[in-house]
Parts: C-alpha cells; structure tokens; sequence
C-alpha cells in the first residue's frame, strides 16, 4: 500500500504511522514549574540526538505542561521508563490539571538531581539532568495546536552501579521500555553484538 499523511488515505482503522517507527524510547520527562509543582509525563517522540555534547529531545503534541515547564524554567529531566516501572509510567500519562504532582499521583519517590531543580524517579535505573538547549516549533494541523520539539543538553546522569557490569551498562538487565503502535509497548530484554566494517 502507499498513503499520503496529509490525506490519510490509508484505508485503514487507524493511521499506521506509529506502528511503523518502531521501537520508539520513552523520555519520561519531569519538568518543574515556576511554583514548584513537579510534572512527570511520558513521551515516545523521544531520543538522543547527539553525544559530543549530549542531547536528547522529545517533541509534544499540543502546549503541554511538560512543553510549558522546560521554556519557561529551562529544565527537565529524563527518566528512563521499565518494564518494572510500567504501570507507574502510565499513570502519569492521565491528562490532569498543572497542579497535580504526577509523580505523587502515581505513588513514585523522588530523587533530587544535582545540578537542575526537577527531581527524577528514584527507581529508575537511569536519568539524565538537561538543561533546555533550543524549542523548535513544528508545522502542526489544527488551529491554535501546538506542536514543538525541546532539545536539550544532558548536563549529568545518573546511572544504578547494578546495572554496570564489567564496565559496560547492562541495557538488557534494565528492562527498558519502548512504545510501539497503538497502545502497545516493547521491552529490551535481549541483545545482540555486531561491529561495524573496518
């Protein structure tokens, strides 16, 4: 089959588009507002993007509170989201008000980071400090709908030593995560070693 998206002549029940960029990390990212109100949502429109420095962005559909929170105080912080941990992430997924502490919602612990001011989830194994590099907005469909990525430089992480094993970080023993198409998710249990050609 072939479509064009912005005519969404797929025929089918739902836009496959998501089913198809897959597995897609989830940056569950924690933003606190001016006032001190801790917001914790996830996104799956989220990756690194550079490492010499670090970035990571993650990109929102509509000018939600996490969107908001990392413009305005230029910090967020990424939690990485596990199997282990799943229910909790998808609990503070629940749209609500900007006043309601998500991380309270979904019973989480926080953690205080080092160097920016929202916290991360204690249980996570892995979280990465960033410090809001750049928003870019993006062309989006419907009028006064805002769609925008936030790129920012990771300025610490955040690593469980349990999860560090001869030297190297054992992903596969994290149990990361990953959002796949519709309401499905993946997780990173296996892993396989190939090099590059010489």
């Amino acid at each position: 089959m072939f479509y064009q998206p912005r005519l969404g002549d797929h025929g089918l029940a739902l836009d496959p588009f998501k089913a198809l960029i897959v597995p897609r990390p989830i940056g569950w990212i924690g933003t606190v507002d001016r006032a001190g109100v801790v917001n914790l949502a996830p996104y799956s429109f989220f990756n690194a993007v550079s490492d010499q420095p670090p970035h990571v962005m993650f990109s929102s559909d509509g000018a939600k509170d996490s969107l908001r929170n990392a413009e305005e105080t230029g910090e967020f912080v990424c939690s990485l989201a596990t199997f282990a941990l799943r229910e909790e992430m998808n609990a503070t997924s629940a749209t609500v008000a900007p006043e309601i502490d998500e991380m309270a919602l979904a019973g989480l612990e926080k953690a205080p980071s080092r160097l920016v001011r929202p916290p991360r989830v204690a249980a996570s194994p892995a979280a990465f400090e960033c410090r809001t590099w750049k928003i870019v907005d993006l062309p989006g469909s419907g009028e006064g709908r805002r769609y925008a990525m936030v790129i920012g430089e990771v300025v610490g992480i955040h690593i469980d030593d349990r999860f560090i094993v001869d030297g190297r970080v054992n992903t596969a023993g994290m149990e990361p995560i990953s959002r796949l198409g519709y309401s499905e998710y993946g997780v990173t249990r296996e892993v396989f070693r190939m090099r590059r050609p010489e």
